[in-house]
């Protein structure tokens, strides 16, 4: 790649990156202050970092390593493969453990049903939840009846069981996205911006800290870049829409 400043393409392109981190950096600088980590997030040494959610967390990754921590293909091929190789260099010395325990096309009762064994029992010391699309995605498709109520309400047993049997574990709650292209149509409006909004008066009630996803991709469509570009169907994130959103949650967590 040409990367002069006296050619044309290469000054694009300066500018358009420095637009995208200026608005990530605008998108995490707004994040209300009871969200931010503050002083909570803070890791010691053994601590286990579990990363949940759906088929964003998922990624592709092999179920039939799930058992083994810091394993490459276990972690996936998104954010939470990005994140981990991230978290074990500079924490070396704290010997931890990373898993991915994302599965494709779960809502929050689905969370809920496998709460214990894939959560409660690996004891995290951290927790990173994404969950929400499916939610909205199979009631669009007639296959799930859940209202925003529903979500919510949820959502929050979900933190307060968690928080019950784990007291110290510091909980992040990341931002539901889409971007509007692929399968994102008027149809999801106002709903989807609605459960957004149920999410974060989860996290706000449940003081954990909140990732802004969503205010992220909507930063870096500004800057210039066509919302396919972060994620092809509007929902699933590119390479590109993957590697953003790690670079933003570690930059709110502050690990």
């Amino acid at each position: 790649m040409n990367t002069d400043p006296n050619n044309p393409l290469s000054r694009r392109q300066l500018l358009e990156n420095a637009a995208i981190a200026a608005g990530v950096a605008a998108a995490v600088a707004a994040v209300p202050k009871q969200l931010r980590a503050a002083d909570s997030a803070s890791l010691t040494k053994g601590d286990t970092v579990l990363f949940q959610g759906d088929s964003i967390t998922d990624a592709g990754r092999d179920r039939n390593s799930q058992g083994k921590s810091n394993h490459a293909r276990a972690l996936g091929t998104g954010y939470p493969m990005l994140l981990g190789p991230e978290l074990l260099r500079d924490h070396a010395s704290l010997g931890l453990q990373v898993y991915n325990r994302g599965i494709s096309g779960h809502k929050v009762p689905d969370l809920d049903k496998r709460w214990q064994e894939d959560t409660i029992d690996l004891k995290p010391a951290l927790l990173s939840i994404l969950i929400g699309v499916n939610d909205i995605w199979h009631k669009l498709a007639g296959r799930y009846d859940g209202t925003v109520s529903d979500y919510e309400t949820g959502f929050a047993a979900l933190l307060a069981r968690t928080r019950e049997a784990l007291p110290d574990v510091t909980i992040v709650v990341c931002e539901p996205f889409v971007l509007r292209c692929g399968a994102i149509n008027d149809t999801w409006f106002p709903e989807f911006d609605q459960r957004r909004a149920a999410a974060k008066k989860v996290a706000v009630n449940a003081k954990t800290i909140w990732v802004p996803f969503q205010a992220m991709f909507d930063e870096a469509v500004a800057a210039g870049t066509a919302p396919n570009y972060w994620a092809g169907d509007g929902v699933h994130p590119s390479l590109a829409g993957h590697s953003l959103m790690a670079q933003t949650w570690r930059k709110v967590v502050g690990i």
